[in-house]
């Protein structure tokens, strides 16, 4: 179960690379809030109507559990798509896949363990890689780069409690009630601060089919499930691939240019985040195997 749950993984870090080419088209005609409110909702009523029967007998702990993933899940898709208005797609996959050197980060302040060496050694390569994707002639951030870098703690907040709540909850039915608050949250915001439309032209309609059904409904969902047969920390692993996802996806169909600049800062981004997550990986490892021992004892 556990490889099954690491391939469907794979798939959906493919879906989500593809998702920042999404975000750049539907920005063309839509606002963040609304795009998040639209891709929810379409998330939300493809699930719900194809497992409607795993909705009935929830618990309250699941609705309150669902709310909080919500509300981390309304940041988590809204952020980056005000990040890709100033930075490019490709840059924001490598920004945002900090998350996988946060994840174990805050596990380890929820263990209250201190960060070993090796974490310590992935901080440093990941906040060069960043330096080099952000920094410009004047060192100065883009505005951008600042709301890719906050998605990644929103989302590692998100993966950390995902892998807590998915324990004592029905997981398909939890996934399929975030997107139903996230679409309550997402609508709200949407009222406060933009004007609610509906996508008419083709990149629009496209950009929002494609964030809803691929990367929302199958994506965010599918997380939920295989999140309950793997660890917080395989899951980070397997999304350090997202990045580079989003870079193969934004050449191919937004015309990005991969830049010297992008390549370096990428693999010192991506090394940082295998460092952090092959010692916890084995570390895995060793403990399955001192339960086999106990057990055959």
């Amino acid at each position: 179960m556990q490889l099954k749950a690491n391939l469907l993984m794979m798939t959906i870090a493919m879906s989500w690379g593809l998702s920042y080419t999404f975000m750049v088209m539907g920005l063309e005609t839509l606002e963040v809030f609304n795009t998040v409110a639209l891709r929810s909702i379409i998330a939300f009523v493809i699930a719900g109507l194809i497992f409607y029967k795993r909705l009935k007998n929830v618990d309250k702990k699941t609705i309150y559990f669902a709310m909080i993933q919500g509300f981390f899940l309304m940041f988590s898709v809204g952020l980056p798509m005000f990040g890709v208005k100033t930075t490019p797609a490709s840059n924001a996959g490598f920004l945002v896949s900090l998350t996988v050197v946060l994840v174990p980060i805050i596990t380890s302040i929820i263990e209250r363990k201190v960060p070993t060496k090796s974490i310590t050694f992935a901080i440093l390569f990941t906040m060069m890689g960043i330096s080099i994707l952000t920094l410009n002639s004047s060192f100065n951030f883009q505005i951008g780069d600042l709301f890719c870098i906050l998605t990644a703690v929103s989302y590692s907040i998100y993966i950390v409690l995902n892998g807590i709540f998915t324990k004592s909850v029905d997981a398909l039915a939890f996934g399929i009630y975030q997107m139903g608050f996230a679409t309550i949250m997402g609508g709200i915001f949407c009222l406060l601060f933009e004007t609610p439309q509906i996508p008419t032209t083709s990149s629009g309609i496209i950009a929002v089919l494609g964030l809803g059904i691929l990367c929302s409904a199958f994506g965010f969902i599918g997380q939920t499930v295989a999140q309950k047969y793997t660890t917080a920390t395989m899951t980070g692993l397997i999304f350090s691939l997202e990045p580079v996802f989003a870079a193969l996806f934004a050449t191919i169909f937004l015309d990005e240019v991969i830049t010297i600049k992008l390549i370096i800062g990428g693999i010192f981004v991506l090394v940082g985040n295998v460092i952090a997550q092959l010692e916890h990986f084995n570390l895995s490892k060793l403990l399955l195997k001192d339960r086999r021992k106990e057990k055959a004892v």
